[in-house]
């Protein structure tokens, strides 16, 4: 293992609904129970308002981990690009490592954006997710690296995934590849994060074909929000034909700016469409984020006090809590 440093609104049709039940069911604490295990938390009644516009609800430090394996694959997907996902994967995954939980972070983007994140001379690597999902010789300990987070691991990325999608064509069983590699590690971990590249192509594909579910990190802007119905009919479609316990496990709202209209307007509709599953934690715009990815490390540690780095955390006690991980 080596080391690296005016248009119309979109209706509110069927594809437009969260992933939780039968489909013609609106979202409920029902399905949130048999989503995540624990139901919604109360809310108590002096509760402030978060940016959700919905009262904060208590979510508790998160206990020792009392064992460890049997990862929860979560797919951190979204077909428009420029909406924080890898932000989010980044540092969403360094704070549950922070948390005492093992991570290991999936770049499964050709621009090799996470691994540079992360600060891997992505470009130099002779092994990587490519070679996991073309070279039946290559072993997942020969691409696995460690960061400088402890706890967080990374399997890194660069241009020569983009071949993958073409060299998997003619492969038996080319959606289930990426499962396939990660099987050997997955009792290693707590957590796998997968960075989707931002399309609906054969490596997204393959990313929901091997998770338990979904997070979808969205812009607070209106395009956004415009692509989530398309987003979901793709994770359904997967969910139907490849991986039935495939799920939505939330929305994270990134970007966001109180201070704009738009911004409110848009978070109202995204709560009011999607429910509980969207989170309590909004990721607010922050110029810390850009230093952060420059110096090649998470904001958590990078300006640990920094308002990002508490968003992060934030997200991950909500993450932890609800999967009872």
């Amino acid at each position: 293992m080596t080391t690296a440093g005016a248009a119309q609104e979109p209706p509110r049709s069927a594809g437009a609904q969260p992933l939780s039940g039968p489909r013609s069911q609106p979202y409920s604490e029902a399905a949130a129970e048999t989503l995540w295990g624990t139901g919604i938390e109360p809310v108590p009644e002096s509760a402030e308002l978060g940016p959700t516009g919905r009262p904060l609800r208590l979510v508790p430090d998160p206990p020792p981990v009392s064992h460890q394996g049997d990862a929860l694959i979560v797919a951190m997907c979204n077909q428009k690009g420029g909406v924080g996902k890898t932000t989010s994967t980044i540092n969403l995954g360094a704070a549950l490592a922070e948390y005492g939980r093992r991570v290991l972070l999936v770049d499964l983007d050709p621009q090799g954006a996470l691994s540079a994140g992360l600060g891997v001379a992505h470009h130099d690597l002779d092994q990587t997710v490519h070679n996991l999902l073309i070279g039946s010789r290559t072993s997942v300990d020969d691409v696995l690296m460690s960061t400088r987070v402890e706890n967080l691991d990374l399997l890194p990325s660069n241009i020569d995934l983009s071949a993958a999608e073409i060299q998997l064509v003619n492969e038996v069983g080319r959606e289930q590849t990426l499962g396939r590699a990660l099987e050997p590690v997955r009792g290693n971990y707590d957590y796998i994060l997968i960075d989707c590249q931002p399309s609906l192509g054969l490596l997204t594909v393959n990313a929901l074909a091997c998770s338990n579910g979904v997070i979808i990190p969205m812009e607070c802007e209106y395009f956004s929000l415009r692509g989530l119905a398309l987003l979901n009919d793709t994770v359904e479609k997967v969910r139907d034909r490849l991986n039935p316990r495939l799920s939505l496990y939330g929305i994270v709202v990134t970007m966001f700016d109180s201070r704009l209209l738009h911004s409110r307007q848009v978070m109202a509709r995204v709560v009011e469409v999607f429910g509980d599953l969207v989170y309590d934690t909004a990721i607010a715009r922050t110029v810390r984020f850009p230093d952060a990815s420059v110096a090649g490390e998470p904001i958590t540690t990078w300006a640990p006090k920094s308002s990002g780095a508490e968003a992060y955390r934030a997200m991950a006690r909500e993450v932890i809590h609800r999967s009872g991980r």
